[in-house]
């Protein structure tokens, strides 16, 4: 099993537990200081930042090794995503994706699928940034729906502002390319590994565990070690 993102150290349980301890935090702030519905744009915005500070929790708690409690973190996280959307402003398509990565890594299915068909009915599929296409791919793998996927995915990896490595990483798996997949799974660690800032400052990752979760499902993930994703 190769090692990816050596070059940073694996956190003991003790610094995870800080996290942990501080996702809480500020998720139990941000609830008690959300706004009612009379401040709509407010709202939306706490409530994606509670979304954000759910699936910190969740995610913490994947590196602890404790799934049972992180799927009640990951359902959180996926209501306050789809709480959100409502008032969102338009092309806000990282409320879907978020809710859709939640319940994936909770390893809710039909909550995956619901949410994917939820994005695709949103207009996912017509976007015309980027973002919105990497929705419109997520949810069609989710789905099982590979080859519209590979499409939507093939339009976002040959784009200049949103990441090759993992248009390649979706369009492999919609494919079910085995050695394409692997590679490029492997670049989206390394890129994770290089850079200075995580969502949440967690440094874990997320996209990681969700399109590994999703190559499972096709029978083609590959075998990855690093201090960025939960120990096997």
């Amino acid at each position: 099993m190769p090692e990816a993102g050596g070059r940073r150290e694996r956190l003991g349980d003790d610094d995870w537990a800080a996290h942990l301890e501080r996702e809480e935090a500020r998720y139990r702030d941000g609830d008690a200081r959300l706004p009612d519905a009379r401040d709509a744009d407010s709202r939306q915005r706490q409530l994606t930042r509670l979304g954000n500070a759910a699936g910190g929790a969740g995610l913490v708690l994947l590196m602890l090794g404790r799934a049972d409690a992180a799927d009640t973190w990951f359902h959180r996280a996926a209501d306050r995503y789809r709480e959100s959307f409502a008032e969102a402003p338009p092309g806000s398509w990282g409320r879907p994706i978020g809710a859709m990565k939640s319940l994936v890594l909770a390893g809710d299915w039909p909550a995956a699928e619901d949410a994917a068909r939820w994005a695709l009915e949103a207009g996912a599929p017509d976007a015309e940034g980027p973002i919105g296409r990497y929705a419109a791919a997520l949810a069609l793998l989710v789905l099982g729906d590979d080859d519209e996927a590979r499409a939507h995915a093939d339009a976002v990896r040959r784009r200049d502002d949103f990441p090759e490595d993992v248009g390649d990483a979706l369009a492999y798996l919609a494919a079910q390319d085995v050695v394409g997949y692997a590679e490029a799974v492997e670049q989206v660690l390394e890129s994770f590994a290089t850079r200075e800032e995580y969502l949440e400052d967690l440094p874990i990752a997320d996209t990681v565990l969700v399109l590994q979760a999703l190559a499972r499902r096709r029978g083609i993930a590959a075998e990855l070690s690093s201090p960025l994703l939960p120990s096997a």
